[in-house]
């Protein structure tokens, strides 16, 4: 017999994502259901209009968290109670979390994507390209900044969104970084340890859209990442792969934003393999 769901203590919701079958929910609730948790994951669309409403009716409803998405990830904090860390240095937050009569805004996309790497690289020390400037950007460069790497190279077509986060993790965490105009097939240097595509480039329906990268200069064993989830096989790990790196698809970085969501919500480390099979599932 299912268990009875707790309304008060055991319900969580995800604000921002209007689409028939949203992934998180599918992976999240996969999660609940290997693990025996009478819980939900709501997927809900808030209009900005309405966001202070919805926070607060997640107060008087008992949720234990939320994730919210674009356009919520910074309007939201003016809701809320306080800041991890990262979501602090970030000023924005994806993952919501009660703390006894609080609400406490974190950000989970950067250590995501750092907790998918730890399996391939030990990150102190390293040297990282990562190619972008926008959220995604800033959320990875702030989390390996926190892991130690040694120094970030920042690449970017718009001058200006490239400075700007640049300037903003050098004014906010310690690490070595340098901001290069994106002209051209970009060669990675010598010494580099990983690159990050952090673009939209590869994203469905595009699926077969060229990064400017001179592939030439990724070598075997360079780890590579993409944080496109859709398609998990985008044309960047399909030629990284090619060329013996270690790869790291969207996927990784997903289920690890979603395994850190989970504990936060209900303090259990939740299976990882389940979680990424009902993604691949999702995106066949």
């Amino acid at each position: 017999m299912a268990k009875k769901l707790n309304f008060k203590q055991e319900l969580t919701g995800c604000f921002g994502q209007p689409v028939a079958e949203n992934p998180t929910q599918a992976m999240i609730e996969a999660a609940y259901r290997h693990h025996g948790l009478a819980w939900r994951y709501l997927t809900m669309e808030v209009s900005p209009s309405d966001l202070g409403d919805a926070v607060r009716g997640v107060r008087a409803l008992g949720f234990q968290g939320f994730n919210c998405t674009i356009p919520h990830k910074v309007s939201v904090i003016q809701h809320l109670d306080g800041l991890g860390e990262s979501a602090s240095l970030m000023e924005a937050v994806n993952c919501v979390v009660r703390k006894g009569e609080k609400l406490i805004g974190e950000n989970t996309d950067g250590k995501g994507f750092v907790d998918s790497l730890k399996p391939l690289i030990s990150i102190p020390g390293k040297k990282v390209v990562v190619l972008g400037a926008g959220g995604a950007s800033r959320a990875i460069c702030v989390e390996l900044a926190l892991a130690g790497a040694s120094h970030i190279t920042l690449i970017n077509r718009s001058q200006s969104r490239g400075e700007t986060l640049a300037q903003l993790l050098r004014d906010r965490v310690k690490v070595g970084l340098t901001y290069q105009p994106w002209v051209g097939d970009y060669s990675v240097p010598e010494g580099t340890d990983i690159v990050v595509n952090a673009t939209s480039i590869g994203l469905y329906p595009d699926e077969n859209a060229r990064i400017p990268l001179n592939l030439a200069t990724l070598k075997p064993g360079m780890v590579v990442a993409d944080v496109i989830p859709n398609p998990p096989r985008t044309r960047l790990v399909r030629e990284a792969t090619a060329l013996g790196c270690l790869v790291i698809d969207g996927l990784g970085m997903l289920v690890n934003q979603g395994i850190i969501g989970i504990r936060h919500w209900t303090g259990i480390d939740p299976d990882p393999s389940v979680m990424r099979q009902a993604l691949e599932e999702v995106f066949g």
